[in-house]
């Protein structure tokens, strides 16, 4: 079983700010124009996927695995992607790219984060960033957030409710309160010592990071 998925996915990516690195095991996978990503990134790709519309013909290395997709389906690259890596067993991916520029393509990646959680077939982590902010999603539960260069930290409702929403470690915090979908309060909050707790009873919410 592979340990972890790097997906590296169109739109920019501040490659500098970006951590999150793939380790010996983990597997690799450019969405389309991800590939550039990858390269800028000096990060190797085991497999290329995509219709290249916006790549063109890839240009990969003699190791690199090419998936070539129709450009009429039902299924982004990026979707088709995350099918590669969950047949490969992995219970992690990270995204990297996205996460600004196309909105719509933000928002489908939005979705995926969640589809993760939700699997039927098991819960998969997911995480996505572009250096500049990172995004996780979860439901009826919690997370730390470490102090790092992501100065800010909101926590979006995804779901019409939610509710026992608790902030501790933090400039703003809160105790089980609720938020809505369309009434966004927890936002813009900063981390005052080296960690931050976010928890949630009932709900599924957006945890994101951003830099500036």
């Amino acid at each position: 079983m592979q340990k972890r998925a790097f997906i590296y996915i169109g739109g920019h990516a501040y490659e500098e700010h970006v951590e999150e690195r793939p380790a010996e095991g983990d597997l690799v996978i450019a969405a389309d124009a991800g590939l550039l990503t990858a390269r800028r990134m000096g990060v190797h790709v085991d497999l290329a996927v995509g219709d290249f519309d916006t790549l063109g013909a890839p240009d990969v290395e003699k190791e690199t695995e090419v998936v070539r997709l129709p450009a009429e389906k039902d299924v982004t690259d990026t979707q088709y992607a995350v099918e590669l890596a969950l047949r490969a067993g992995v219970r992690e991916i990270v995204f990297v790219g996205s996460l600004e520029g196309r909105l719509d393509h933000t928002l489908s990646l939005l979705g995926i984060l969640e589809s993760l959680w939700e699997r039927k077939e098991g819960r998969v982590l997911a995480l996505a960033t572009n250096g500049k902010n990172r995004v996780r999603f979860f439901r009826d539960s919690g997370t730390i957030l470490p102090r790092s260069q992501y100065r800010y930290f909101s926590v979006l409702a995804a779901d019409p409710v939610v509710k026992g929403v608790t902030l501790e470690g933090c400039k703003y915090p809160l105790s089980r309160a609720k938020i809505t979908r369309v009434h966004q309060f927890a936002v813009s909050n900063e981390i005052v010592g080296n960690c931050a707790l976010v928890e949630v009873r009932r709900g599924g919410v957006f945890v994101v990071e951003s830099m500036d």
